[in-house]
């Protein structure tokens, strides 16, 4: 039986054709656990904002890869050893990333188990993958954890100028429409340097890095953090909150939900849960958003009155209102809202389903954390924030905090409820 080839060539929207480079390297995007990533969305509900928001975790991590072997080559074209070796671990780091983000990414992140985040899992799921191919990822998990003594590699992979945000920033803009996420990621990866083995960027690549952070700010406010987006969020949000209620009721009308699925609504799995039994991650592996649909579409027409309206409201796109403000809400106004909701024949127990208050933050650049460094013509490194001659990279150090609350403005309640 002829061999396969195992090097291929993909047509992505964004860059073109892409290249799977190494036979490693197609086995893991080959591997169920990757294959998993094609039924999450990159975006979660982004599409109830922007329609075209359908593309996924797997054309997120594919694009990832792409960009870290443009990377690769620019380095070693500046006289940077990088060996294959090194070349194929950094490509693989990328790639499995965001192998462990669950049903709906980040929305659920924190919602679906007892705050264990994303990172956590992906380092877990590499490990296996590390045992099922005898070893082969063991560098490549270094890279991703920040052990590796070239901490450049690490910088690539997770920091404020990494491969992960330069492709989802240019996906996301693109399959939203958006232009302002367009952000040059090209141009940037060709001013990359090295300093002592630390990511820095060339002088000449001060403005690309100016409209980076511009881009990923105003994508936070348009995209990610979007009003739209938090009440679609906040519903979702308060029917699993609401389906996890039920499930856990003995001798209430039985929720029809996966089996996978169904585990991780009973249980309040931590950590710790997945670090010392095999059966919540080999659960975990089997969860995507079409798990969370079919519970949705089926809490449509349960018996609770309170699934049932947030399942039907969400499905319909019958969305919550919403205000945003730069302080807290006050209470009185808080109390005006739950004064409506009475009238429309909501029960007090019901309250907190329908009335959700929240905040969001955005902030472009934080020069605390992995500093994005520029390299000047006399080899000085200086950070960003320094090196831009525009007043507005300090604003975008500061943490910008809106509050929001939303509720079912339009909800009508059926008095037999009460």
């Amino acid at each position: 039986m002829a061999t396969p080839n195992k090097k291929k060539i993909l047509n992505d929207p964004v860059y073109g054709f892409i290249t799977i480079p190494t036979e490693l390297l197609y086995d893991l995007v080959e591997h169920p656990y990757f294959q998993r990533l094609r039924r999450i969305k990159q975006l979660g509900l982004s599409e109830y904002v922007y329609p075209g928001a359908l593309h996924t975790r797997f054309h997120h991590a594919l694009g990832a890869m792409h960009l870290m072997g443009q990377a690769m080559n620019t380095l070693q074209s500046k006289g940077h050893h990088i060996s294959d070796a090194e070349c194929e671990a950094a490509q693989i780091a990328i790639l499995l990333h965001d192998i462990g983000h669950g049903p709906f990414s980040h929305v659920l992140e924190y919602s679906l188990m007892d705050n264990v985040p994303h990172e956590q899992v992906s380092l877990l799921l590499m490990r296996d993958l590390n045992q099922q191919f005898d070893g082969a990822l063991a560098l490549a998990i270094r890279m991703f954890e920040g052990t590796y003594e070239r901490p450049f590699f690490h910088q690539l992979i997770s920091s404020q100028l990494d491969m992960d945000r330069m492709d989802y920033l240019n996906r996301d803009g693109y399959y939203t429409g958006v232009a302002e996420g367009a952000i040059g990621a090209e141009r940037i990866i060709k001013m990359l340097d090295l300093a002592d083995d630390h990511l820095v960027v060339e002088e000449k690549g001060v403005l690309s890095v100016e409209n980076f952070l511009n881009a990923r700010r105003l994508m936070y406010w348009q995209v990610y953090l979007h009003k739209t987006s938090l009440c679609c969020e906040s519903m979702l949000v308060q029917i699993l909150r609401r389906a996890r209620f039920l499930i856990r009721q003995s001798g209430g009308p039985p929720i029809i939900v996966s089996d996978v699925f169904g585990l991780f609504l009973r249980e309040s799995i931590t950590l710790a849960d997945f670090q010392t039994n095999p059966m919540y991650l080999a659960a975990f592996i089997k969860l995507d958003d079409f798990d969370v649909w079919t519970c949705i579409k089926q809490g449509a027409t349960h018996s609770d009155p309170v699934l049932s309206m947030l399942c039907q409201m969400l499905l319909d796109r019958n969305l919550f209102k919403i205000m945003l403000s730069t302080e807290p809400f006050a209470g009185d106004l808080l109390t005006q809202i739950e004064g409506q909701l009475r009238q429309n024949g909501l029960p007090d127990d019901w309250l907190t389903y329908f009335l959700v208050e929240g905040q969001a933050t955005n902030a472009a650049y934080l020069p605390s954390g992995d500093r994005i460094a520029i390299k000047l013509k006399t080899g000085k490194v200086i950070d960003i924030a320094d090196a831009s001659d525009l007043s507005n990279i300090q604003v975008l150090t500061n943490i910008v905090r809106r509050y929001y609350v939303c509720w079912a403005r339009n909800l009508a309640i059926d008095r037999r409820y009460n």
